[in-house]
């Protein structure tokens, strides 16, 4: 007589649904790693791309000024006379100038030259404009480029270069400037500006100098 057949027995054993959850946790470790450099290397192309249109936006704002520049010096608040042009990296602002070409969409009652300083402020190179090229006080400042360790300008004219700009006896306004600037991780650019021109083409392009 034969024993009656045993009925099949379908599963897994222990052994096997610990091998399945350990490969499905090296899965999902993996999937996490992945996921979280995924997440870092777009914050890290993020920065890269804004601090890339900072410097540019800096670039072009600077560009159109300095093309603009006019010689007229202009007064402050307590009536004291300014040559047209100032600036160096010891002072405070960094740049001063007069500038045309202001546009006027509102045809309101005021002047086509307008008065711009660009300062270096708690790490931020900032642009401060004037509602008024005598004696008004500064509108509210725009803040072009952050994380700023250092800023420097050097004025060219006649062949030579000067670290500081007052309105020379040979001429109101330099040929050329030229803007350095460190950023806090150490990278530094040059940027270089002919003055006076009208045209808003800058003298060269950004110029990545290293740390």
């Amino acid at each position: 007589m034969t024993p009656p057949a045993r009925p099949a027995r379908n599963g897994f054993t222990l052994v096997e649904v610990m091998i399945a959850l350990m490969i499905f946790g090296m899965i999902a470790a993996a999937g996490v790693a992945l996921l979280s450099f995924s997440i870092r290397a777009q914050g890290a192309s993020a920065a890269a791309l804004d601090d890339s249109a900072a410097l540019n936006r800096l670039s072009a704002i600077m560009t159109a000024d300095l093309a603009q520049a006019q010689d007229r010096p202009t007064r402050d608040q307590r009536g004291v006379l300014v040559p047209a042009f100032t600036g160096g990296a010891a002072q405070v602002p960094l740049l001063r100038l007069v500038r045309g070409g202001w546009s006027n969409p509102d045809d309101a009652p005021r002047a086509a030259l307008q008065k711009v300083e660009y300062r270096l402020d708690a790490g931020a190179v900032e642009r401060v404009a004037y509602p008024a090229l005598d004696g008004a006080a500064a509108l509210p400042a725009a803040v072009l480029v952050d994380r700023v360790r250092q800023a420097r300008v050097r004025f060219r004219f006649g062949g030579a270069w000067s670290d500081t700009w007052q309105g020379q006896p040979r001429a109101a306004l330099p040929q050329a400037m030229e803007l350095i600037v460190v950023r806090d991780d150490g990278l530094s650019y040059r940027l270089l500006f002919l003055v006076g021109t009208g045209s808003v083409k800058p003298a060269s392009d950004l110029v990545p100098n290293g740390g």
